[in-house]
């Protein structure tokens, strides 16, 4: 009696997770040219519009070294484009810090503040304003950088003190002890201080708005060293988002990457904070609108970061020039306004707060 056989299995079913492998990476790669696409306009943008408007063609002559010493130009080079770059540098140094700080922690509501980078901070501001008396916005500057730094490094001295090493949820409740008591000591200083508090309070708010290209130049080796190590740590975090001894598994180094994650965050944060103030909602939010275009993948994550982050803090920078002209608004307020509500609605859908 014959016997059939039953057909074999189609052919195309093997490559059908290739390709979707494949669109996804086209996906990906057309998204992060539309944010670069994006950041380029913030930068014209940036340039172009202020308490008085300059033609674009201005503006590329400057950008040229063309146009001769018309008012027009002489705004552009000595005022717009400082304050421009520095709007770049510092949305970099936010956005990478807030990723990596998440990922590190695996806390979707982490911020480039937990390790106490912003409280180190304000208080070598105000302590080198009301206690040595030091007034030269380099020397202010260079003193916050050095803050964060210490502090930094007492909480991930302090994290790690005790059985299992600098756990996430050690180093975060070291930061949160460290701000408290810092917080409290810069309150008390500016309180008993008028004159200290008349000067720290400019820094508080956070603005882009004051620099010059002196600043920009002594700030950028701490940008520039913070960001590489910060894209070396992609891999690492990856293997870790899998848990300790998963990824050790995959060969990831755990205390190393703590470690080093931590300097990345010190040296970004920390110069975007002693530069610009603290500014916040960068860092929490840019890190979430990233990962709902690209997954949890760290290696698309924290590049993706570097292009929102400063797209964003330099629209947001455009728009406080807009709505109070012919004042401005400093762009820590438009960021807290317009992160807020995107903030609240991405933390109301569970996908996408989930590392």
């Amino acid at each position: 009696m014959p016997t059939s056989t039953s057909a074999p299995p189609p052919a195309a079913a093997p490559t059908a997770r290739p390709q979707a492998r494949g669109r996804r990476r086209v996906d990906r790669r057309l998204a992060l040219a539309v944010a670069f696409a994006l950041l380029v306009l913030a930068v014209l943008a940036s340039l172009a519009v202020g308490s008085r408007a300059i033609p674009l063609g201005t503006v590329l002559d400057a950008l040229r070294g063309a146009g001769g010493d018309s008012q027009d130009v002489l705004v552009v080079r000595e005022l717009r484009v400082p304050r421009t770059l520095v709007g770049i540098v510092v949305g970099v140094a936010l956005g990478l810090s807030g990723a990596l700080m998440q990922a590190l922690t695996r806390n979707p509501l982490a911020d480039p503040g937990l390790l106490g980078v912003n409280a180190g901070a304000a208080a070598a501001m105000v302590t080198a304003l009301g206690v040595l008396g030091l007034t030269s916005r380099m020397q202010l500057v260079w003193a916050a950088m050095l803050g964060a730094a210490v502090v930094s490094v007492a909480v991930y001295v302090l994290g790690a003190t005790g059985r299992g090493g600098a756990t996430p949820v050690r180093l975060a409740l070291a930061g949160t002890a460290i701000s408290a008591a810092l917080y409290a000591y810069t309150s008390a200083q500016i309180l008993l201080d008028t004159t200290t508090f008349d000067r720290y309070r400019f820094w508080q708010v956070g603005s882009l708005a004051g620099h010059d290209m002196t600043v920009f130049w002594q700030m950028l080796p701490f940008f520039a060293v913070g960001t590489a190590l910060a894209l070396t740590q992609a891999r690492p975090l990856n293997a870790l988002a899998l848990g300790e001894d998963s990824g050790r598994a995959l060969g990831a180094h755990v205390n190393r990457t703590r470690v080093l994650t931590a300097i990345a965050v010190t040296l970004l944060c920390g110069a975007a904070t002693a530069t610009a103030g603290p500014i916040a909602f960068v860092g929490l939010a840019v890190p979430h609108l990233v990962r709902a275009l690209t997954g949890p993948d760290q290696r698309w994550v924290l590049p993706f970061s570097c292009v929102v982050a400063p797209a964003l803090l330099l629209f947001g920078d455009v728009i406080g020039r807009i709505v109070v002209r012919p004042g401005e608004l400093e762009v820590s307020i438009v960021t807290a306004l317009l992160g807020a509500p995107v903030l609240v609605a991405l933390v109301r859908r569970r996908r996408l707060a989930q590392l």
